[in-house]
């Protein structure tokens, strides 16, 4: 199937889905360039090293993988790459700060260090790597240890990282000896100055990812939650919305998100769908003392849920957050492959912008959209988690879906090939690199070319 053909597509088919992708979602762009004629940068073209497949003109670099020493000497670099953001550094350098969603069976833990370790009986955590200008490594170490399932998260406006735990696992549980579900703030240049505090206010449950409101200081959370009910749309209203490093340490109010008469988002498939008058509902118990949030008395008009919520990225004026599918035989009130919502907070409107879907090919690209972010020629760039062959994939503003990466590494068998999935995807302060997560085995690629063509 071509790339035009493997469109977002709405309940009725392909036609129109560019239109409303284009109209609905305009204001992201602002300030990016436009992209011209045909979708993406051509087709991709075969790895002589079978670790990357990228178009003609692109290339990449190998940062870190799975098993090799950390730079600091700290141990070995962890298993289960994940989430990632990228920071601007001295002299035209990039601080990274990478997730690693390990549990407690994970084949390489993060290692415990002094002063940046939670729960030491935890394996999960955030390393950290600095690149001068052209992407070569010239540190990288432990950034926080002994948390668990550091899924994915996001950058705050003051340049330092929120990682999520996506469980709820109290201690006790599989050994942990520390509650767990939390998020922490991680600052990419020295990680001593934040840390290894749970942020308690943010709420305790599956956290997935975040996004921070730069003007209001409003940070908004989504929660993975995998059987029914499912998770909620969060936001947190700090007591110090002025930002800063550690200012999220002070408290606020936890609030999960009620779209009236809507109990369940994947009910809505109609593109451009609309719902204005949403309202916020105080969390009881944020830190799920005895019940899950998403279990949790909401009163009689109860509160929004929706299957696997997962990225999370502020765009323009606006929050913009990702359920990767729903499926009515899991419980969902609709199947679909893939939604982007948006939520206005100035007219407290809730729109439905992008579909994806339905995979009628799993070798090529187009359901179970997860990490996300800006594209520097205008559109995204998603990460894509769904079956088969996986790839990063890219949506121009007119709604047209292009391969722009394939991960070539079978972690299965020549008889029953198996890829990980990619996270992470992030690009550099210039725009002229984007860094990417290959999940299993945990490789880090840098990838430059002609991304502005």
């Amino acid at each position: 199937m071509s790339a035009t053909r493997r469109q977002m597509l709405a309940r009725t088919g392909a036609a129109g889905a560019g239109i409303a992708f284009t109209g609905a979602i305009s204001e992201l762009f602002a300030g990016t360039a436009a992209a011209h004629g045909r979708a993406g940068y051509g087709p991709l073209v075969p790895d002589p090293k079978g670790l990357l497949d990228l178009p003609k003109g692109f290339r990449y670099q190998v940062l870190s993988r799975e098993g090799e020493n950390l730079r600091s000497g700290e141990g070995k670099v962890p298993s289960n790459h994940d989430g990632m953001a990228a920071f601007g550094g001295k002299r035209g350098g990039v601080h990274l700060v990478r997730n690693h969603e390990n549990r407690v069976t994970a084949k390489i833990g993060v290692p415990t260090v002094k002063g940046l370790t939670y729960d030491p009986a935890a394996k999960g955590g955030c390393t950290a790597l600095a690149l001068d200008r052209r992407n070569n490594v010239i540190g990288e170490r432990v950034a926080i240890a002994g948390t668990a399932v550091n899924c994915a998260g996001g950058p705050t406006p003051w340049n330092t990282w929120l990682t999520c735990e996506e469980t709820e696992d109290k201690a006790g549980t599989n050994g942990y000896t520390k509650d767990h579900g939390f998020i922490f703030e991680v600052d990419p240049v020295d990680p001593h100055r934040t840390g290894a505090e749970p942020l308690t206010a943010m709420g305790r449950f599956q956290h997935e990812a975040v996004a921070v409101d730069p003007r209001r200081g409003v940070v908004y959370e989504t929660e993975d939650a995998f059987q029914k009910p499912f998770g909620l749309f969060y936001r947190f209203l700090p007591k110090k919305p002025q930002g800063g490093r550690g200012s999220l340490r002070a408290g606020g109010r936890l609030q999960a998100m009620r779209v009236p008469g809507i109990p369940d988002l994947s009910s809505i498939q109609e593109i451009g769908a609309s719902f204005d008058g949403v309202e916020w509902v105080d969390v009881p118990d944020p830190l799920a003392v005895r019940t899950p949030i998403r279990h949790q008395d909401f009163g009689p008009k109860g509160v929004t849920h929706a299957q696997k919520l997962e990225g999370c990225y502020w765009g323009g004026s606006s929050v913009y957050f990702v359920s990767s599918f729903a499926r009515k035989a899991e419980g969902s009130a609709g199947d679909h492959y893939g939604q982007i919502w948006r939520y206005d907070p100035s007219r407290r409107r809730l729109t439905l912008v992008i579909v994806f879907g339905p995979s009628t090919d799993i070798q090529l690209p187009g359901e179970s959209p997860d990490n996300i972010c800006l594209a520097p020629a205008g559109g995204l760039m998603v990460c894509e988690d769904g079956g088969g062959v996986q790839h990063v994939y890219g949506v121009t503003r007119r709604g047209d879906v292009y391969a722009m990466a394939r991960n070539r590494q079978n972690i299965g068998t020549p008889d029953n090939p198996e890829w990980g999935e990619f996270a992470g995807a992030a690009f550099s302060p210039d725009h002229d690199t984007m860094y990417v997560n290959c999940y299993a085995p945990g490789t880090t690629f840098a990838v430059t070319g002609p991304w502005h063509r």
